[in-house]
């Protein structure tokens, strides 16, 4: 008889919830930037629906704000400690930290940044190459630590969409094709024979139970 699979790990990829800037600016890492009235009550909706499931390991998070403010809810309801988890940050956009969504899609290079993102470095910040390999790597050792459990990882939306295509196989170029919207939970299981995508984007109800 073949030896039995060892359970996967299952992560959950929660992307912060909204701030005052969401859509309008492109905040990157600059410091300072909190949840809105909206984005606490969406921080508060993932903390009820993972608080459901049976086992939960731990709960990991972006050192920004927003994103720990995310997380603490959830930590909160499962009585865990929050873990700062430094490759789950937002990618670097250098000179484009705080620009306003309007004017920097008027640049030319706004196209590179949609249609061939593999090809594109933020002028004095990081590649989305770069970004995706932080973020697998980050994840990876998540996965390394917790075998066969529960984790929750709770991001910002280009990480997540990079860490997807990557469980995916989809070609980093294709990513802004993923929707990840603020306060959903992607689920990505990490096994023997590689990740398997449970669930994305999911708001409301749609959890996959562990």
């Amino acid at each position: 008889m073949p030896p039995r699979a060892s359970k996967p790990t299952i992560v959950l990829l929660v992307r912060h919830g909204q701030t005052p800037t969401t859509g309008r600016v492109l905040p990157g890492r600059a410091p300072g930037l909190h949840l809105s009235d909206d984005g606490r009550k969406q921080a508060g909706a993932a903390a009820r629906r993972i608080a459901r499931l049976e086992r939960v390991a731990a709960v990991y998070s972006s050192p920004l704000e927003r994103a720990r403010e995310t997380a603490l809810p959830i930590a909160r309801a499962r009585g865990l400690a929050l873990h700062i988890e430094r490759g789950l940050l937002e990618l670097d956009i250098g000179q484009w930290t705080g620009l306003r969504l309007d004017r920097v899609s008027r640049k030319p290079e706004w196209q590179t940044v949609q249609r061939y993102p593999s090809g594109f470095r933020f002028p004095d910040g990081e590649s989305f190459i770069e970004m995706q390999a932080r973020m697998t790597g980050a994840l990876a050792r998540i996965v390394e630590r917790h075998p066969g459990g529960t984790v929750v990882a709770v991001s910002h939306a280009d990480p997540i969409k990079a860490a997807l295509a990557h469980a995916l196989g989809m070609h980093l170029d294709l990513f802004q094709r993923l929707a990840i919207a603020p306060g959903s939970i992607t689920t990505i299981a990490y096994g023997t024979a590689g990740p398997s995508v449970l669930g994305v984007n999911a708001l409301g109800d749609g959890v996959p139970a562990s």
